[in-house]
């Protein structure tokens, strides 16, 4: 295992909620919301949202690897999000909303690819894994409003109804790994 930093994007449909996730796991040194693995290089929110540049919302984590896993941030990730759906996360729908693992280094997709793997062959979501494993392309951050966006505005509806209820479950299943 590497001790220095280490970079991983992770799209798990709206990025407030993964960002919101991961702001509170030990280990993680980095979170910034933002786009990737589309046609454009550059895209705004807006541009995400028509759907026409194929980018994903995303979320860029920096990572310590002496405190945290590889595996262990994606063993987060499958429990916060559902892997099964093609370009939905509950009501959000569209290929921006996709299940997506963007790696910087092989060792990640070696570790991403046995786990989807280990998954699939327990039946553990009852059916298929349809995350995306890809080299990380394109990425760009999100506009200044969307990063902390669960940490500012904690009572605006969207997180209290989704944002809230994925970071309960993640300190609920995950208490070792919180950083609180």
């Amino acid at each position: 295992m590497t001790s220095s930093p280490q970079t991983l994007v992770l799209g798990g449909g709206c990025f407030w909620c993964t960002e919101a996730v991961f702001k509170d796991v030990r280990g993680i040194t980095d979170v910034e919301s933002g786009y990737s693995n589309g046609q454009s290089e550059r895209p705004s929110y807006e541009d995400v949202c028509t759907g026409r540049t194929g980018c994903n919302e995303v979320v860029k984590l920096g990572y310590d690897p002496t405190q945290i896993s590889t595996r262990e941030i994606l063993e987060i990730f499958f429990v916060i999000h559902d892997p099964t759906t093609l370009n939905r996360q509950g009501n959000d729908a569209g290929t921006q909303y996709r299940s997506g693992i963007y790696f910087t280094m092989p060792e990640q997709k070696a570790v991403a690819d046995d786990l989807i793997r280990e998954m699939s062959q327990d039946k553990l979501f009852g059916a298929p894994v349809v995350t995306e494993v890809l080299p990380l392309a394109n990425y760009w951050p999100a506009e200044d409003y969307h990063q902390d966006f669960f940490e500012k505005n904690p009572y605006q509806g969207y997180c209290m109804a989704v944002a809230a209820p994925k970071v309960a479950k993640f300190r609920k299943t995950f208490s070792r790994l919180a950083k609180s």
